[in-house]
């Protein structure tokens, strides 16, 4: 089914997005970004069937809203507005509106979600591991940690007990995960878990090579979203 689709946000992200909607089928109506906002009216927004938006978290939140009031779905990989959700979830509720959200659309990341989730499970009975994330990025990403990385970091302490929480200091607490984000060149992602023990060290890690597995998954939460009300995740598309 072709779809009308409207951008909201046109960085490097929003671009390759526009290439894999056209490629499959789609229609692109509207293209907002910070030269054109004051154009996303009601109106306008209602011109889609769904919007995508990879914007900025200063912005990302006004974004959402704007579309699930003026009654059109959207899917949004924007990062670092997440402690909004609750009120996202509310308006949604009473505009009977829908809101597709994900910390990364890749299929691989979101299967690591999974490897990451069980391995947690697994280790929280060895507290003889030190737990480590390293995750990197290209220079303009503007959140650290990242949402996928939080959303890992999240999963491992919901599974390990005596996990409390995260620091990106040298020499972290024994109850928290080591972080460090770094951020260089034109990296599209990478994320790594380290376990480590006096005696050896176990590590899982995803690489992003480019944008386009992002990009694919943002449309294809795209396609799944018309006619849908509430909140979704990749989980809910993958059935995972």
């Amino acid at each position: 089914m072709m779809l009308k689709i409207g951008l909201i946000g046109y960085g490097q992200m929003g671009k390759v997005i526009e290439n894999t909607a056209r490629n499959r089928g789609h229609e692109i109506v509207f293209i907002f970004d910070v030269n054109n906002r004051h154009e996303m009216t009601p109106e306008s927004l209602k011109n889609a069937d769904v919007a995508i938006e990879f914007t900025h978290p200063e912005s990302a939140f006004e974004n959402i809203c704007a579309c699930i009031e003026a009654g059109v779905p959207v899917v949004s990989g924007t990062t670092g507005w997440i402690n909004q959700l609750d009120q996202v979830e509310i308006l949604c509720k009473k505009h009977q509106g829908g809101l597709f959200y994900a910390s990364n659309f890749s299929l691989g990341v979101n299967l690591f979600f999974e490897l990451n989730d069980r391995l947690a499970e697994l280790m929280s009975k060895y507290p003889q591991y030190a737990t480590r994330l390293e995750e990197i990025h290209h220079i303009r990403k503007a959140d650290a940690p990242s949402g996928t990385a939080l959303s890992l970091l999240n999963q491992m302490i919901e599974r390990i007990d005596r996990l409390q929480g995260w620091s990106d200091q040298l020499i972290p607490g024994q109850d928290e995960i080591q972080v460090t984000s770094i951020r260089e060149g034109e990296v599209a992602g990478i994320h790594e878990i380290h376990y480590t023990s006096n005696e050896d060290k176990i590590t899982i890690r995803h690489e992003a090579f480019n944008r386009k597995g992002f990009a694919t998954g943002a449309i294809l939460a795209a396609e799944f979203m018309p006619g849908k009300q509430g909140i979704f995740t990749m989980k809910d598309l993958l059935s995972i």
